[in-house]
């Protein structure tokens, strides 16, 4: 089974234990996840996203801070913009929040439901597909030579004809460096391979 096909698989698994949706960032570098996942409600995430609410989202600065899970109703997690109360407005009236890794590249996920908390073999259960999530996600550290040259010629501009004839080999050989490189990079197509590379910091 190939790693989107895993990543799939256990993304559709929460959606099964997760009644209101979730928000998933994995390995978020620089500010920004290299694989994001949401399944909340299309108008309370049009209304978070259009207010900016992530500067003042309680999940994410206790998830930047700290490894494991908590509750949104725990006291120890303050919401001075009262985000909370808001979100449940939208349905969202129960939740939790899970974090793993290093910080320079943590996973930040939040999961919702409208109708009780989440019992602690949930949220268990939960942290343990994160941890799996975060894990089946870690970029690579390095492409081949042979990858990095197909993805440079394609993002330099070069067709498949071109950037085969300019590395010397077929454009069937072109394409499965191609491929071996988004499989590498578990991107769905090219374009997202040549910026997730650029992301990493591989060509």
């Amino acid at each position: 089974m190939s790693i989107q096909a895993r990543i799939d698989r256990e993304l559709k698994h929460l959606g099964t234990i997760v009644p209101n949706g979730y928000s998933i960032g994995l390995h978020i570098r620089f500010t920004s996840p290299i694989m994001f996942f949401q399944t909340y409600d299309q108008v309370w995430l049009d209304h978070y996203t259009e207010r900016g609410y992530v500067l003042r989202d309680p999940c994410v600065a206790w998830g930047f801070s700290t490894t494991g899970t908590i509750r949104w109703s725990d006291p120890s997690l303050p919401d001075p913009f009262g985000l909370f109360q808001e979100a449940a407005s939208f349905g969202l009236v129960y939740g939790m929040t899970s974090a793993h890794g290093p910080v320079k590249s943590r996973t930040i996920a939040s999961f919702a439901r409208d109708d009780r908390e989440f019992t602690d073999a949930e949220m268990a259960e939960i942290h343990a597909v994160v941890g799996g999530l975060h894990d089946l996600t870690e970029p690579p550290e390095e492409l081949t030579k042979a990858q990095i040259e197909a993805l440079r010629c394609i993002a330099g501009g070069d067709r498949h004809a071109a950037a085969a004839a300019k590395l010397g080999i077929s454009e069937s050989a072109l394409k499965a460096r191609i491929t071996s490189a988004r499989n590498r990079l578990m991107a769905r197509t090219t374009a997202e391979a040549i910026q997730r590379a650029k992301d990493y910091r591989l060509i």
